[in-house]
């Protein structure tokens, strides 16, 4: 678990890490370099999922040595589908992480909703339901090993 006591808003407890894959820890369905031995630093602390319509078809394979759950969603109303999933998990021990418009609404619901911002860009929808936005997934790992930063940021 990771503990935030962010000023303001309150005592956040993360057991979740839901992340989507393509633009997000992934491009072209390729994982990001750094991303896997990153989501292994996190075993222990919380459960990782990685959550996808898996455009490209690699997902299964790109993450099969990484300890994290696997959703594949269907087409329609995927924004929907990843809200029910957060839901699910329990939105107030979750911190999602997304870039595409079908990642707005868990990035709303998630108690901390993290955008990034790499070569696929980001939603301007998905930038505004964030509470959070970052340059790179790789920044999203180094609050989570710094969470004062993440306090720091987030404070009201």
């Amino acid at each position: 678990m990771i503990c935030l006591d962010i000023p303001g808003a309150g005592k956040k407890e993360i057991q979740h890490i839901v992340f989507d894959y393509n633009g997000t820890i992934a491009i072209d369905g390729v994982l990001i370099p750094g991303v896997k031995e990153a989501i292994r630093s996190l075993s222990g602390r919380v459960v990782c999922h990685v959550i996808t319509a898996d455009t490209f078809g690699f997902v299964t394979q790109q993450v099969s040595d990484i300890d994290c759950e696997v959703v594949i969603i269907p087409a329609g109303d995927q924004a929907r589908q990843k809200q029910q999933f957060i839901a699910g998990l329990g939105p107030e021990n979750t911190l999602s992480v997304g870039n595409g418009a079908n990642d707005v609404l868990m990035l709303k619901h998630a108690a901390i909703g993290i955008a990034v911002m790499q070569d696929e860009g980001v939603a301007s929808a998905a930038l505004l339901a964030a509470d959070l936005v970052v340059k790179d997934i790789l920044d999203v790992f180094a609050l989570l090993k710094t969470p004062e930063r993440l306090m720091a940021t987030l404070r009201q």
